[in-house]
Formats: structure tokens, C-alpha cells, sequence
């Protein structure tokens, strides 16, 4: 199979057992719990109520925005770390056909309209954080720290 490697815009190709056994070990190292069933029925009734019985929130010309009418679980596929041992892989996973995507969106640009919040510890790219190190008194005593974040 060819699959994406996580940096560099390169491909990676490998056995599609390797590939299948590193999203299985991606799997059973974070805890994840199985299911039997497929839960998306159930989360679209619960979805389709709560937009039905929020209209003040939501107004009833706008509700069949908010529904995926399709909806369907959640994929996940992983991008090869080559810089890493081993080359476990990058998780990436497609929302956009789940069942509370549309509201969960909506939602979002909602919040973020009335209650804008200040990117205070992010940087948007390595100039970004050169040009706020640059700006950034510095005494003897400072310390510089990276954090990798591993699994969020």
C-alpha cells in the first residue's frame, strides 16, 4: 500500500499488514475501547432531539442545516512518522460524516463569534515564534522549553 508520511510530503510504501498493525498497536497502546455495535443511529436520534428541542437556540428555518442526514462513524488513517523509531504512525481522523459535526461547526463559529479568545500561547509558524522570541526580554537565568505534545 502507499500511504502518506507525516513530514515532508513524501509517500511511504509498505505491506498493508504493516500498515494494518500499526493503526492496531496505535489501537491497543492508547486504551481505546471496542464496540460491538455501530452507535451512529443512536447519536443521530440524539443529535436530531436535541436540535429539535433547542429552538431558542436554533431556529426551526435552520435546523436541517445542522443534521447530517447521512451520517456515518468516524475513520481513521494514519500517517507514517519516518523521523521516529520504529515509525509508529500520525492518527488522522475524518469527522466530517459524523452525526454532530454540522452542529458541533455551527456551534463553534458561534462561540468563537461572541467570545473570541486571545492566542496568547500559539504560534502560527516558525517565523511567528522567531519574531516573538526576538521581542522577548531575556535575563541569565531564563529557560527555553519545547513541548511535544504525544497524544492529546
Amino acid at each position: 500500500m502507499i500511504a502518506s508520511a507525516d513530514k515532508g510530503n513524501s509517500l511511504v510504501v509498505l505491506p498493508i499488514h504493516q500498515y494494518e498493525s500499526k493503526i492496531q498497536d496505535f489501537i491497543e497502546t492508547n486504551n481505546f475501547q471496542s464496540s460491538t455495535s455501530d452507535p451512529t443511529k443512536t447519536f443521530q436520534s440524539q443529535v436530531r432531539k436535541t436540535v429539535n428541542h433547542s429552538p431558542n437556540l436554533i431556529p426551526p428555518c435552520l435546523k436541517w442545516k445542522l443534521i447530517n442526514l447521512n451520517p456515518s462513524t468516524p475513520s481513521i488513517k494514519g500517517l507514517i512518522k519516518l523521523h521516529k523509531p520504529d515509525h509508529p504512525i500520525r492518527p488522522v481522523v475524518n469527522w466530517r460524516n459524523a452525526s454532530a459535526y454540522k452542529l458541533a461547526k455551527s456551534f463553534n463559529q458561534k462561540f468563537t463569534q461572541f467570545a473570541p479568545l486571545p492566542y496568547a500561547f500559539n504560534v502560527s509558524n516558525s517565523t511567528d515564534l522567531i519574531n516573538q522570541l526576538l521581542q522577548t526580554p531575556l535575563t541569565p537565568t531564563s529557560t527555553f522549553a519545547s513541548l511535544d505534545i504525544t497524544n492529546m
